[in-house]
């Protein structure tokens, strides 16, 4: 299978998780554009790269591709790009002609621009950082009782012109897309929305959007993976049936940080895009265990508190993957403890424990799926994988995260040194890690191996 893949930024969740995924299969042939082409929390993509890129492309089975990210230059760049409607269109014109020039089966999506609840502006306009709040507010308020007036006076016009002429701009071009997808550009188009609220200017497009004929997704960062996991399922004519297994089964009602469903609903949802078939435990090719959460999900960084996982874990006699959602942005100590007492097995389909639920959802399906249907299992590669995933989402979100106070790749590394010999025992390998912030933040680390 001959696949392409355009991630939507240079981190490396989003650029060298999905290769180190695509590695399971020696057999997958994985295209991705160099990571220099890519925009980061400052810089925007060079679509011009990428669009000589993707002309240059064998005949692919597959292409995902983030819209964003040729559209605006990324998907931080869609809230700060200041281009005009007539600009952003004619790009996304020219991305058309190339796809339809491949014959590759398109699986694309595009985001509904988020309203976070707060002034911090590291990744949105400059303006975030005293009016963000005011302006998640106006718009909470103007889709809840229709009172445009009751706080635009405390927002410049300036500023509330400009950002509601960005919305409208993105909005005018998401329903573009779905113009393209009556014409058959698209094989799966998803919308998605991050960071919901129950009402809002995003609640609104989303709603939009759907009445127009479109397929909204919560999430964001994990959809390109839940694609990808989509277009190995479509391309092997099968559906790997999964059953989730809820360790709090009696809160899987209850809506994860950042998300505006049910964590039930999350997981279905995400194995449905994905392109599994939801089944009961007997009839399960795979069973995915959720780790889920008592009365909230906790988070660690943000001193949300929550109840540690408390019950007995077995080793499954059936293959098995874990999605650790009881916090988001990192791992539930409690339950890796007990994970790691029993040890993973023969048939460890891959655990994720990756930021927001649906980010671990999605990318730990990618995995599975990957893995499932290998050609020629690479057992190397998804050693790997698993490393970088318990590295990072156990050892530094978990635990060593909090233990900085800035980016320190030295102090980093000295700190993850006992995290390595606890993962080395468990996945049987010898680890060479080196360390680095990528965006010289906190937020995320990068994780390579020296061999």
């Amino acid at each position: 299978m001959k696949i392409g893949f355009i991630p939507i930024d240079n981190r490396p969740v989003c650029y060298s998780l999905p290769e180190m995924i695509a590695h399971i299969d020696s057999e997958l042939d994985f295209f991705i554009p160099e990571r220099k082409w890519l925009g980061d929390l400052t810089k925007y993509a060079d679509t011009e790269k990428l669009f000589d890129w993707l002309k240059n492309l064998p005949e692919l089975d597959a292409l995902i591709i983030p819209l964003d990210t040729v559209a605006y230059g990324g998907l931080i760049s869609s809230r700060r790009c200041p281009d005009r409607f007539e600009d952003v269109k004619k790009r996304v014109e020219t991305l058309k002609e190339i796809l339809q020039s491949n014959g590759a089966k398109i699986y694309a999506f595009s985001s509904i621009m988020r309203i976070s609840n707060n002034n911090i502006n590291e990744e949105e306009k400059e303006y975030w950082s005293k009016y963000g709040k005011k302006i998640f507010d106006y718009s909470y308020l103007t889709h809840k009782l229709g009172c445009e007036s009751c706080i635009t006076n405390l927002i410049p016009d300036e500023i509330l012109d400009d950002y509601l002429n960005g919305r409208k701009r993105n909005f005018e071009i998401n329903k573009l897309y779905l113009e393209y997808q009556k014409q058959n550009v698209f094989e799966v188009l998803v919308f998605s929305k991050d960071d919901c609220a129950e009402y809002g200017f995003n609640v609104q497009e989303a709603k939009a959007l759907e009445s127009l004929g479109g397929f909204v997704k919560t999430g964001a960062d994990e959809i390109p993976l839940t694609l990808l996991a989509r277009a190995v399922s479509d391309f092997n004519l099968n559906k790997i049936k999964v059953a989730p297994v809820f360790l709090e089964p009696e809160h899987k009602d209850l809506i994860s940080n950042y998300e505006d469903v049910s964590i039930e609903k999350s997981v279905k949802g995400q194995l449905e895009l994905a392109g599994c078939r939801v089944t009961g435990k007997n009839e399960a090719d795979i069973l995915l265990y959720v780790n889920n959460f008592i009365e909230q999900q906790g988070e660690i960084v943000m001193k949300i508190a929550t109840k540690p996982f408390e019950g007995e874990w077995r080793l499954p006699e059936k293959p098995y993957m874990i999605a650790d959602v009881r916090y988001a942005n990192g791992a539930d100590n409690a339950f890796v403890s007990k994970l790691f007492e029993t040890g993973l097995g023969d048939n460890f389909y891959g655990y994720s424990a990756w930021n927001t639920s649906a980010n671990t959802l999605g990318s730990l399906i990618c995995a599975a799926t990957v893995k499932y249907f290998a050609k020629k299992y690479n057992a190397d590669a998804f050693k790997l994988l698993e490393e970088v995933r318990f590295l990072d989402d156990w050892a530094y979100q978990a635990n060593v995260r909090q233990q900085l106070e800035k980016p320190d790749t030295e102090e980093l590394k000295k700190k993850m040194k006992p995290f390595e010999k606890i993962v080395e025992h468990q996945l049987d390998i010898n680890i060479n890690a080196g360390y680095k912030f990528p965006w010289n933040r906190l937020f995320e680390v990068e994780i390579n191996e020296f061999n």
